[in-house]
């Protein structure tokens, strides 16, 4: 964390960043300038803090997801969010609102594509994944096509550059406030994930094995959906659509942890908030400009995956 902020265009050293942080705590005051105290307080500290809490976000969403529905290739947007967030975003810059109503259209947004998904379901009466999986891949399609009109009609000059740059994901523009918005529901979700993490366990081991040992499938199932909606929707409202990361990182997290979600999910939050806090820093000091975070994503996590794919084919056959 201390190395991330330190780095990028404007380099502060190591003895003046925790200075700056720490010197309204300690009272401490040191020959550093208004610039860099600006650039450390105002610029990287709210960013940094963003990476690490998006990234464990959506590490903790997609592991609480594969678990639920014992399928290792779900990722947090499965449902719709991320599709229903970039209309909302898309929507708030086509009327030329501020980036706090852009953060509240794609929020609502993602909730909407959700409660729309989740809905399907009840309307065919049916419990099953399956088709719960399916609503999703069918709002999600649709969502994809409602964007693609509204950058049709967008003013490609500034307006669809500004949606493009929103889907593929930044924090570029995160500060305290906005951070503040989502740190509680994403706090309280990522809690309540964990408390019921053993009870993930016992969902993950199959719906009648899960009745037999005295699971309320469909409450844990609906609640578990709902923590996990709420950290993807949160996350992506500050962020943008970021990919890969969770679907990735839970994997990587079975493999240092192993299946059990009680070690699982704080495993998985922890290597996804280093993931994109890494990821952040390469992106914003390599080069000169900066990279949206869903290329780079790509091209770390889309070998990884095949990795994994590769070392666990005897499994999938």
């Amino acid at each position: 964390m201390s190395v991330a902020l330190c780095v990028g265009k404007y380099s502060v050293s190591i003895s003046d960043c925790l200075g700056i942080i720490f010197s309204p705590i300690l009272g401490i005051e040191g020959d550093w300038s208004s610039m860099t105290r600006s650039v450390i307080l105002n610029l990287r500290l709210p960013r940094v803090l963003a990476a690490i809490v998006v990234g464990a976000a959506l590490s903790i969403s997609g592991a609480t997801y594969q678990g639920l529905f014992q399928n290792p290739l779900i990722s947090p947007d499965f449902l719709g969010v991320a599709s229903g967030a970039c209309i909302g975003a898309a929507t708030a810059i086509l009327l030329s609102l501020g980036s706090a109503y852009i953060q509240l259209f794609a929020f609502l947004g993602g909730i909407t594509a959700v409660a729309i998904t989740t809905t399907i379901p009840k309307l065919l009466h049916s419990n099953s994944n399956i088709v719960l999986v399916l609503s999703g891949i069918i709002v999600s399609g649709a969502m994809g096509s409602i964007l693609g009109l509204l950058k049709y009609i967008a003013d490609p000059m500034a307006k669809l550059a500004a949606i493009t740059y929103w889907q593929m994901g930044s924090l570029s523009y995160i500060q305290f406030p906005s951070l503040l918005t989502v740190l509680a529901p994403i706090s309280v979700s990522m809690a309540f994930l964990v408390l019921i993490s053993w009870w993930i366990n016992i969902i993950s081991l199959g719906e009648k094995d899960a009745q037999t040992l005295g699971a309320n499938v469909k409450r844990i199932r609906n609640l578990a959906i709902v923590a996990a909606t709420l950290l993807t929707a949160s996350s992506v409202s500050i962020s943008g659509t970021i990919g890969w990361i969770g679907l990735v990182i839970p994997h990587f997290g079975r493999m240092i942890a192993g299946p059990d979600n009680r070690r699982l999910i704080p495993a998985s939050a922890l290597l996804g908030a280093i993931f994109l806090l890494f990821v952040d820093t390469v992106g914003r000091t390599v080069g000169s400009a900066e990279l949206p975070l869903s290329i780079l994503t790509g091209i770390i996590g889309a070998p990884f995956y095949a990795w994994l794919l590769y070392r666990t084919r005897t499994k999938l056959n």
